[in-house]
């Protein structure tokens, strides 16, 4: 259940409503907004119990049930969008986020070249993957701990706050010490001791579609997230698994307007994994912007023909830099900028 507040309600109000959801042995989860507080009741026993017993409290201004299986990610919780923040880069604002790079960390030279053409198109989020969950055991894994000092660097180089990939729980703290976003990728979407060492920490995360995920089940898995602390949760659509083999994936467009519609969480699009060749990623990015996506995150290296890993699917430096002129025009059209 939800409890909103009235509008400036006093501090002792909210404490009787945390108080009584306690002594019912509920979970509470506190959304304090500018105006109002809003109070989230959790547990599995919320569906027996009467929202009188919270709506005579004082200074109650409603109680509603939500009876879809995500709570905090809920717009329900909180009406107005979340704004994630890393660095000087806010997500869920007016302004797109274009998170560009290589999808592996192959060497110092390949990253900082990677870097200077991503930051000299507009980007404004660094990618790299260190560690690599990959279908096979004997594809390239990332270079792993040598990855992330390489994405520290570039990261003080190029004055960019850096995204990649956590895959096991026992890396969250080390990782978190080197990168700025904690990308969740789509095989660890329902990996909830992952979710969970990620909601403690404090730092940004991306969370991943699963490929055969429904919105629910992604909106669920967010949930772990953010009633671990960790309120700084971004989405990300990267297509899901159909009958069609023509693309890798196919690319849900209409996720961005429902989420929108019932979340208050921002959600990019990864057009590259969707696609699987890069002639498919610009019309997939431009898409994206006109349905009303927050951001990208989009594969770029600087010579794709050499990529250890998804070199079909990778812009060339002249591709991307193509791209984010064709988004800007886009962008402009649907009120945004880049």
């Amino acid at each position: 259940m939800i409890v909103e507040m009235r509008k400036g309600a006093a501090r002792e109000s909210v404490d009787g409503v945390v108080a009584r959801a306690k002594s019912l042995g509920l979970g509470v989860q506190l959304n304090l907004g500018t105006d109002k507080t809003v109070v989230a009741l959790l547990g599995s026993n919320t569906g027996q119990l009467s929202p009188d017993l919270f709506a005579v409290l004082p200074e109650v201004e409603s109680v509603t049930r939500i009876m879809k299986p995500y709570k905090l990610a809920a717009r329900e919780f909180k009406p107005f969008p979340t704004v994630v923040k890393s660095a000087n880069v806010e997500i869920g604002g007016r302004k797109l986020v274009v998170m560009a790079g290589p999808c592996a960390v192959e060497s110092e030279a390949q990253l900082f070249e990677a870097a200077r053409i991503v930051k000299k198109a507009g980007a404004t989020v660094l990618r790299g993957g260190a560690y690599k969950p990959r279908t096979s055991p004997f594809s390239f894994q990332g270079l792993e701990k040598t990855g992330l000092e390489l994405l520290a660097k570039a990261k003080n180089e190029f004055g960019m706050p850096v995204i990649s990939e956590v895959v096991d729980p026992r890396d969250v703290e080390n990782i978190s010490e080197s990168v700025d976003i904690l990308q969740i990728g789509a095989r660890n979407m329902q990996n909830y001791a992952l979710l969970t060492a990620v909601g403690r920490q404090k730092k940004p995360v991306l969370l991943k579609r699963g490929l055969s995920s429904t919105i629910d089940e992604w909106l669920t898995a967010a949930d772990y997230l953010l009633a671990g602390g960790n309120d700084q949760v971004i989405l990300c659509e990267r297509g899901i698994r159909t009958f069609e083999t023509s693309t890798r994936f196919s690319l849900d467009i209409s996720a961005i307007p429902v989420i929108k519609r019932f979340s208050h969480l921002p959600v990019v699009v990864d057009p590259s994994h969707a696609a699987g060749h890069y002639a498919l990623v610009p019309a997939m990015a431009k898409a994206a912007v006109a349905a009303g996506a927050d951001g990208l995150l989009i594969e770029v290296h600087p010579n794709p023909k050499e990529a250890l890993v998804d070199g079909l699917q990778s812009l060339t430096p002249s591709d991307f830099s193509r791209l984010m002129e064709e988004l800007r025009v886009v962008a402009s059209a649907v009120g945004r900028e880049i």
